[in-house]
């Protein structure tokens, strides 16, 4: 049962966020948010379970939410918790109000008191400043320092130039089935 305000798909920070899947795994979607990101930022937000239910919309949370607890000599335990928890809800069922506060914690992370060792973006090289760095904002970060490391001709950057391995691979034996690098037998 779905309410009439259910949105199958939500536009959020230049990406479609599918509506049926649960706001912490639906918010993955957005380039730069990983899923610990994304679960601090339903925390932060506070997204407010018991106003709508996936079981009996309307009705308060009539949703049961199941904890596996393994018990050390026995087999494992069901709890059943009260609450539903901000991962539980759909992206959906959000309220204009809500996405808007999940993007204000998106955009700016440390004012809602998110360490800075959480952010994706630590010490930039041109500010110094910490910040996260998502959606087309991130694509442009990553494409700006190749571009410096090639332009300082840095071995990493070097590499990403010629289109080969960056991290360390081994090279002689493995990855020969996309481009090649090297100049064919006999």
């Amino acid at each position: 049962m779905m309410s009439p305000d259910f949105q199958h798909i939500l536009r959020v920070l230049n990406t479609n966020i599918d509506g049926r899947r649960k706001v912490m795994f639906a918010l993955c979607k957005i380039q730069g948010i990983g899923r610990r990101f994304s679960n601090l930022i339903c925390k932060k937000a506070e997204v407010d379970p018991h106003k709508r239910c996936v079981a009996s919309p309307g009705a308060g949370c009539g949703l049961v939410c199941f904890t596996w607890l393994a018990v050390p000599g026995s087999a494992a335990r069901r709890l059943f918790t009260p609450n539903c928890g901000p991962s539980l809800c759909r992206a959906g069922e959000l309220t204009q109000d809500e996405v808007e506060k999940l993007v204000a914690i998106i955009q700016s992370p440390k004012q809602f008191k998110i360490p800075e060792w959480f952010l994706n973006r630590q010490r930039e090289w041109k500010t110094g400043k910490t910040m996260q760095a998502f959606s087309n904002n991130l694509a442009a970060k990553l494409r700006e320092d190749l571009e410096r490391l090639k332009k300082i001709r840095n071995h990493r950057g070097l590499r990403h130039y010629w289109g080969i391995r960056v991290r360390g691979q081994h090279t002689k034996t493995t990855g020969r089935r996309g481009k090649t690098m090297a100049v064919a037998g006999k």
